[in-house]
């Protein structure tokens, strides 16, 4: 069985944006005009085919990215002879065919930002959704920089410009202000709020408007004379910029040459594909205006497998750096970005497949674990629909069934050529809450309920407190628990008690220490004997550009520790020093003024002795844990507390009391602007004071106020609210 479409007939793109700016709505349109789905499931009516669970459709949100795939052929037969389109190896037309284009919808909401961090690693571009009204939204500058940080190609679409208050032009400035000053119309809009009636393209210089049941007509019209003028404005702004991307287009152009449209568009999709020019799109999803044009585009302009670089790795045997090519003869290489608990079929494990296939039945290396795994079944998504496939090719999206050790981030490959590509790097929790089961037959169900819920999402981790027995559940926020705990109930019929949130605090320390323990026990027979120096400092962060491997062999570095191995002519001999570096990592996990976790410290073993018969591990490791609490009551600790980006949103007569509010509650004020009729209030606020704010902002505001927030960075608390934390922890 040979593959179905070329790899140059792949796209594998991720929609992705602020809360309620529209994602699911677009995608949505995107399977009906595709024709994967026969009707348009709408949000507002909890009948939307990507948000399948129960939670996403009664609260009218996305909480996990869902995949599908879906084949588009373009609206306008308009490739070029140098398009990726354009022909085949034996030169037929490959327009008719259509391109395979491979969906994930993520989730806006700031608590699921783990959705969005793991699809953007396996994507090659995405379609960033913006709202025609608001522009550019907190959220929407995360995923931003998501997208930068794993260099993804994106296409804006302006949403919902038929709703009152759209502007273009206004939403346009804030993308170019807050966002990317690469951005550059590739359309605008005929007509906004009640009369937004179609868009207008600037490159080739047409109309369109959208006709038929549910827009599924795209008719050619002359541009509006009303608009000419600007249209024309526009136009030679976009081709200045796209010639601007080619020397030889320039010099044409600078001669007063026309160039023609089809060598735009190629240069167009160079610098898309380089990121050095973000095209922005403008329609009403809701409306059915729009969709259908930007589809065109993610085929014209996003890149297929084949035009991004090839993925990189390290050799397990030997730490170099290797690469796999996007081909269907190079050796099997898939990473694991996400898992799933699916009532049907068991856990299912989506991958991104960079390079060979993989066939059903046969078996694949894990190379991050170090185990061997059968391929049961293989499956394309459709959300939460399935089709099996015998195999799966280079460039593709699909899911596993049965495989038994594989979690979120390893790197799956064929075992004779080994490779671990790069993991996927989540932010840590930031509240917690105390969980206990009703019943005794709810305790058991619980602890398989918290383990398969913790493998499908790394931002949710579990823990039990060791005085108390209690197990606590830690995630990115009050929403991200309760869903967590909703689920619980309901995918696993587990019934719970659950505690107050709770914040996730950190130790730190903020100057170097010295200290050294000797654990000495004779009980008669043999004893026990440790003795170890270390001394302890803030962590340095890395030089620009350093890498982990790059490191001295004495060190070990984690985002939060480093552990710097000193000893000199076998003071302590070799195999003890694992165990110091062990209890130096046990003593972490109990901080030194409220027992938080201790960060960014790190630690040097520097001197020690041994005991030819009494010295053991256990010693050792007991004695670098005692030493590294010593060291660190000496090194100036501080408690850290998270510190949240928040945006409210609320009418100006009210503004005076929002200021004052979030003072009240430790916040700092950073700016204030208009947004059409409204005002916004940014600021930085502890994420303690934050707990109840909706309830409080509700009703301060006549219920006309909102707000947003995400995590932004772990501050020192002030010493008067530190000694109230550590009272409450005694």
């Amino acid at each position: 069985m040979d593959r179905d479409y070329p790899l140059n007939r792949v796209r594998n793109i991720g929609i992705i944006a602020h809360i309620d700016a529209g994602k699911t709505t677009v995608s949505e349109r995107v399977l009906y005009y595709t024709g994967v789905s026969h009707k348009i499931g709408e949000v507002h009516e909890g009948e939307a085919t990507m948000d399948w669970m129960e939670q996403e459709r009664e609260r009218g949100i996305t909480i996990t990215a869902a995949a599908t795939t879906a084949f588009w052929i373009p609206t306008y037969a308009h490739a070029s002879k140098d398009s990726p389109l354009d022909s085949d190896s034996q030169g037929k037309s490959l327009l008719s065919k259509g391109v395979r284009i491979n969906i994930i919808d993520t989730p806006g909401h700031v608590d699921f930002t783990v959705e969005v961090e793991r699809s953007l690693k396996v994507l090659d571009g995405g379609v960033v959704v913006f709202d025609g009204v608001a522009g550019v939204e907190p959220q929407s500058e995360t995923v931003w920089r998501q997208a930068d940080k794993y260099h993804v190609p994106r296409i804006c679409f302006i949403n919902k410009m038929d709703r009152i208050g759209a502007s273009f032009e206004f939403c346009y400035k804030t993308i170019l202000e807050r966002l990317t000053k690469k951005a550059v119309r590739l359309q605008i809009p005929i007509g906004e709020e009640s009369n937004h009636i179609g868009v207008i393209d600037l490159l080739t210089m047409t109309g369109y408007h959208f006709e038929g049941e549910l827009g599924k007509e795209v008719k050619v019209v002359p541009i509006p004379e009303a608009l000419q003028a600007t249209a024309e404005k526009y136009h030679h702004e976009l081709v200045e910029k796209i010639v601007g991307e080619d020397d030889l287009a320039m010099n044409e152009y600078l001669e007063g040459k026309t160039v023609p449209v089809e060598r735009l568009k190629v240069i167009l999709r160079r610098a898309v594909i380089a990121g050095t020019i973000v095209p922005v799109f403008c329609g009403s999803a809701l409306r059915n205006k729009g969709v259908q044009l930007v589809l065109d585009a993610v085929v014209d302009y996003l890149p297929s497998p084949l035009d991004i670089p090839p993925v990189k790795g390290i050799d397990p045997a030997t730490g170099d750096e290797i690469t796999r090519p996007p081909a269907d003869d190079a050796p099997f290489a898939a990473l694991a970005f996400k898992l799933q608990t699916d009532p049907y079929v068991g856990q299912l494990t989506y991958f991104r497949v960079y390079s060979g296939t993989l066939e059903a039945g046969s078996y694949i290396y894990n190379a991050t674990k170090n185990e061997r795994e059968r391929v049961g079944r293989i499956l394309r998504m459709h959300a939460n629909q399935r089709e099996e496939v015998k195999k799966v090719y280079a460039g593709e999206i699909a899911a596993l069934v049965g495989l038994k050790d594989t979690t979120t981030s390893d790197t799956l490959c064929d075992e004779k050529n080994p490779i671990i590509l790069e993991r996927i790097i989540f932010p840590e929790p930031v509240v917690s809450l105390r969980i206990e089961p009703k019943t005794k037959a709810d305790q058991e169900k619980m602890g398989m309920a918290l383990k398969k819920l913790s493998d499908e999402d790394p931002t949710f981790r579990i823990k039990s407190d060791p005085e108390t027995a209690e197990t606590i559940i830690s995630g990115m926020g009050e929403l991200h628990l309760e869903i967590i705990v909703d689920r619980m109930k309901r995918e696993f019929s587990v019934g719970a008690n659950v505690g107050q949130p709770q914040v996730a605090y950190r130790e730190t320390i903020t100057k170097e220490a010295e200290a050294e323990h000797k654990y000495i026990k004779q009980s008669g027979g043999k004893g026990q004997y440790g003795h170890v120096k270390l001394r302890v400092k803030p962590m340095a962060p890395l030089p620009e550009g350093s890498e982990k491997k790059k490191l001295p062999k004495n060190v070990t570095r984690e985002a939060d520790f480093e552990f710097i191995n000193s000893i000199k002519g076998g003071v302590i001999p070799q195999e003890y020093i694992p165990a110091v570096e062990k209890g130096v990592r046990e003593g972490l996990d109990r901080g030194i003024l409220a027992g938080y976790q201790i960060v960014n410290l790190s630690c040097e073993l520097f001197y020690g002795s041994y005991h030819e018969v009494d010295s053991s591990e256990l010693a050792f490791k007991l004695a670098g844990s005692m030493a590294l609490q010593d060291a660190a009551k000496r090194a100036g600790p501080v408690i850290l507390e998270p510190v949240m980006k928040v945006e409210v949103v609320v009418p100006e007569k009210w503004m005076g009391d929002i200021t004052g509010n979030l003072s009240g509650r430790r916040g700092q004020i950073e700016n204030m602007e208009d947004r059409g009729h409204l005002k916004v209030v940014r600021a930085k606020v502890p994420l303690a004071e934050m707990f109840g704010y909706v309830t409080q902002l509700r009703s301060m505001t006549e219920g006309r106020g909102t707000f947003t927030m995400e995590f932004d960075s772990y501050l020192a608390v002030p010493q008067a609210v530190a000694n109230k934390i550590i009272e409450s922890r005694q």
